[in-house]
């Protein structure tokens, strides 16, 4: 085995995004092109079809998919034991969300999402937070394409991808004023064509940093300064996760080919927040 393998687990998706293990240890991630969740487990690929255009993905300690829609600009769940698909949330302040991106939840079941739209040229993206209460509020304005999200220091602090800067952002996080203060660019030079996209923290403390553009998994210390990178086949990484049973490393998804990628010898990673969320649909 060399000594940095890349083992591709599943090919022929439509740009994935948002891998997460759900507690029976499957791995699942978005097709945003495809509309709809794929599940991999045991080598088998299976599919659910969600409609629209399901971007990042999480999950709650009942094992319930909650994911990101650009296409219908909504918060969405879906619950793989029943198959029933759930719009949760659709609007801030009575307009509808802008494209929502990538999410996690934090350690009082705030439920943290970007909304980048099409802030590319324009700082017109913003992330939100949707309390266990239903309510939504906006933690951060005027962002070129604000992408992916991570909590460190034991969820005290939020790290925040500005994919059309290349660059990181971290800030203090509260959850009972659900308030991301303090913030400051903690990285640059995240480069890539565009640059950060999904992220994923390991045990040792390093941020793992899926980079678009790059073909590259960029690896940087507590301190943000890039302390390595893993080269992938494909050049458009859009996301990674860690596997908490620790069989297949660092998992990424890659959207140039359109594979599931297993990085075996990266980990373990730090836990996810995964909290047992009671909320309903929205009317």
């Amino acid at each position: 085995m060399p000594n940095n393998p890349v083992n591709v687990l599943a090919t022929g998706l439509r740009f994935p995004e948002g891998p997460v293990f759900t507690p029976d240890g499957a791995l699942w991630c978005v097709e945003l092109k495809g509309g709809g969740l794929a599940r991999w487990q045991r080598g088998a690929l299976t599919r659910v079809a969600t409609g629209g255009g399901p971007n990042g993905a999480t999950v709650d300690q009942e094992g319930r998919l909650w994911f990101c829609d650009s296409g219908h600009n909504s918060i969405r769940r879906l619950d793989p034991r029943t198959g029933e698909i759930a719009s949760i949330v659709k609007q801030l302040e009575g307009r509808p969300f802008f494209k929502p991106n990538d999410l996690a939840f934090d350690a009082a079941g705030n439920l943290l999402f970007s909304c980048p739209g099409d802030s590319r040229q324009e700082p017109t993206g913003y992330a939100c937070c949707l309390a266990p209460s239903g309510e939504v509020s906006v933690i951060t304005r005027e962002k070129y394409f604000p992408n992916g999200l991570v909590f460190v220091n034991g969820g005290r602090s939020l790290l925040l991808a500005e994919t059309y800067r290349q660059r990181l952002w971290i800030g203090d996080w509260d959850p009972q004023l659900r308030e991301w203060s303090n913030t400051r660019i903690w990285a640059v030079g995240v480069t890539g064509a565009p640059g950060p996209d999904g992220m994923a923290l390991g045990a040792d403390g390093r941020l793992y940093v899926a980079v678009y553009g790059s073909g590259q998994v960029k690896i940087f210390d507590a301190t943000g300064q890039q302390v390595g990178a893993r080269d992938l086949p494909g050049k458009n990484p859009t996301n990674c996760a860690f596997d908490p049973a620790g069989q297949l490393g660092l998992v990424v998804t890659e959207a140039e080919r359109g594979e599931l990628l297993s990085l075996p010898d990266l980990g373990p990673g730090a836990p996810l927040f995964a909290p047992p969320t009671m909320r309903t649909p929205a009317p």
